[in-house]
């Protein structure tokens, strides 16, 4: 049950929701309007764009995608297994994370198009970080699925069954990170371009860095 989880891993997911909205609100202000934290609408693009045959186009879509599904890659090698425990590679992953916003936003002030790919990758990494933990399927970098299981409890809920409370509780810290993230990503965009992807970063080291320090002090 998600009564199981630790109390910290509510504000986890707030945090991570809000990296994810903010390097998003980035992405569609700044990587030619285009989403990094989710795939859904670069795959219709990349369907789309298949019948006009622009190769550079297909090229950026194509490569968006495989850097999501490396960045989960990455994160399938560090951790394993469907609980919840300290001393996993949560810090590992979240410093991958850091380092990989760190080259996107060099790479997108040197100009180069090749950021768009890493930002995904660290999309992707966050997104696989939280897979199903006690029957709660934690998405962090999107919030449809959020969205479709918080409406099936709700829909439960008028029904008769009882409503699971922590379960929504935690539905709600990602659906508020998320959109805050998206308020903070687009300020910050306004007043830092791609500097602005530091910000974001330096939330996943600090994250990285009291998660290691919780894990040893009670490990």
């Amino acid at each position: 049950m998600i009564s199981q989880l630790p109390k910290w891993v509510e504000f986890g997911a707030f945090f991570l929701a809000l990296i994810a909205g903010c390097v998003n609100a980035i992405g569609l202000l700044g990587f030619e309007h285009q989403s990094v934290s989710h795939l859904s609408g670069t795959a219709t693009l990349l369907g789309t764009e298949l019948l006009g045959l622009t190769f550079q186009k297909i090229f950026h879509l194509l490569g968006i995608l495989l850097s999501f599904l490396s960045g989960a890659c990455v994160a399938g090698f560090l951790l394993h297994g469907s609980t919840l425990k300290l001393g996993r590679h949560y810090d590992t992953a979240l410093f991958i994370e850091f380092a990989l916003l760190c080259l996107s936003s060099w790479l997108l002030i040197s100009g180069s198009f090749y950021g768009h790919f890493l930002a995904s990758a660290a999309c992707g990494l966050q997104n696989a970080l939280a897979t199903t933990y006690s029957g709660a399927i934690i998405r962090t970098t999107h919030v449809t699925g959020i969205f479709t299981d918080l409406g099936i409890m709700l829909g439960s809920v008028f029904r008769g069954q009882t409503l699971d409370r922590r379960k929504a509780k935690l539905f709600l810290f990602i659906i508020t990170g998320f959109v805050l993230g998206g308020t903070v990503g687009a300020l910050l965009y306004a007043q830092l371009l791609f500097k602005a992807l530091f910000i974001p970063a330096g939330i996943c080291l600090i994250m990285a860095a009291a998660y290691r320090l919780y894990a040893q002090r009670n490990g």
